[in-house]
């Protein structure tokens, strides 16, 4: 799927409420999403464009309703300082297309390599399994 999009294509192709998480930053509810205990070896790509961006290996439950990982794939997410609803949040975009995926967390205490936690939106994510040998 292309990422050079205008938003009148991304919304053609996406659901309404890809559209409204992907393009417009919006967040699905807690507990909602598709992926929260999804345990399967692979790897997790862009909802909007399919671009790898985290594989299952660093994914660990946050108890905190959406997909989390400790770590995204090299170059894969784009972090943007987000000053919105009073208080500064680290937001996380696909570097390929720009779409919005969810927010990064630092220091609250997870026993990660990287103390680190990426919240993901599910729909902001397409799950590939790994194939059987």
């Amino acid at each position: 799927m292309s990422s050079n999009r205008t938003e009148e294509e991304w919304r053609a192709v996406l659901s309404p409420q890809q559209f409204a998480v992907l393009r417009k930053k919006a967040t699905e509810p807690a507990g909602s999403g598709e992926y929260i205990n999804t345990a399967a070896a692979g790897v997790y790509g862009c909802g909007a464009c399919g671009t790898p961006l985290y594989k299952s290996s660093t994914k660990f439950n946050a108890h905190c309703g959406w997909p989390a990982f400790y770590e995204a794939l090299p170059d894969a997410v784009k972090r943007i300082e987000d000053h919105s609803l009073g208080m500064a949040r680290t937001e996380i975009v696909c570097s390929k297309c720009k779409s919005h995926l969810g927010h990064v967390f630092k220091g609250e205490g997870f026993k990660t390599p990287t103390d680190e936690r990426h919240c993901v939106n599910s729909i902001s994510l397409k799950f590939q399994a790994e194939k059987e040998p």
